[in-house]
């Protein structure tokens, strides 16, 4: 792959060029990209994994509202930070934020370090994350690779398989200097040209340079992953449902298990007790929820 890049330089600057004036011009008006803040930054990103841009967009300025640093994100109980996320979906993210911020807190002055190597260090925060603030936040020349970023260099490069071989490349192609707009706009390319099936080749910017413009018709379809349920319901779908409904005690801070079985389950009966017991099991694990047991009665709230 090295020396195919290296007779490809011309390609390289040309494909840079366009793809660069393309985003300048058509690039969404996002408010994670108004700004160099760190925390925003980190909250953006973790608010879009797994989730629509569109839905962020809803949510975002309200939780930075209410936790407008990570200290006041720090000193929140879990309880709040999970109002703030609601509609969100993945909890976890929001319990794992808060934990952060925690330690950032305690260890670390209130402040995020500024090295894609040292935020990797933190709990929580792998390479992309780490990647994305340093390059978003300081405009460090350091790859940063997501799904749509992978999708689009595996079609510009044909045989790039794999995350590892994936990262080199991105990193082997980055611009030296402007790789903030660089990383955008190859994300963007994916976002909203470069799609998973049917991708919009004729409106590419760059579709002149891929050798795979106007061959890809649809993704091949993966087997489906059977996801752990219950009476043909997903167990994830029983833990938001526990979430929501731990949201709505209108002031109360404890359901017991039996009342919110049959809230959550149509048809709940002692049948069902050891599923759920197993499902609390998880949520007490996750830190998101804590049950306690008084003469036989085990009563579910957030945890603290």
């Amino acid at each position: 792959m090295r020396g195919s890049l290296g007779k490809s330089q011309s390609r390289l600057r040309t494909m840079r060029r366009l793809l660069l004036a393309w985003y300048r011009s058509s690039a969404r008006s996002l408010p994670w990209r108004k700004t160099r803040n760190p925390y925003r930054i980190l909250i953006s990103e973790v608010m879009l994994q797994q989730t629509q841009v569109n839905r962020v967009l809803i949510h975002y300025r309200a939780f930075l509202k209410r936790f407008p640093s990570l200290r006041s994100l720090s000193q929140a109980n879990t309880a709040s930070v999970l109002q703030a996320w609601r509609g969100l979906g993945y909890n976890n993210r929001a319990v794992r934020l808060r934990n952060l911020a925690h330690q950032v807190v305690e260890n670390l002055d209130g402040a995020l370090p500024r090295t894609a190597e040292a935020l990797e260090s933190l709990p929580g925060i792998g390479r992309y994350t780490a990647n994305a603030i340093a390059c978003f936040a300081h405009e460090q020349r350091v790859p940063v690779v997501d799904t749509n970023i992978h999708r689009v260099l595996s079609r510009l490069y044909p045989g790039t398989s794999g995350a590892p071989e994936t990262w080199r490349l991105a990193e082997e192609i980055l611009p030296g200097r402007n790789a903030y707009s660089w990383n955008q706009a190859l994300m963007e390319l994916g976002a909203l040209v470069c799609t998973p099936t049917s991708p919009l080749c004729s409106r590419c910017p760059i579709n002149s340079l891929c050798p795979s413009a106007f061959t890809v018709r649809s993704a091949a379809r993966k087997l489906r992953y059977r996801e752990p349920g219950y009476d043909g319901m997903p167990n994830r779908i029983y833990r938001g449902r526990i979430i929501e409904t731990l949201r709505n005690l209108n002031g109360r801070h404890s359901i017991s298990s039996e009342k919110l079985g049959k809230q959550i389950k149509k048809g709940f009966s002692s049948r069902d007790r050891t599923w759920l017991d197993g499902i609390l099991s998880d949520l007490e694990r996750d830190g998101l929820v804590r049950t306690r047991t008084r003469d036989g009665r085990r009563t579910v709230s957030f945890a603290e």
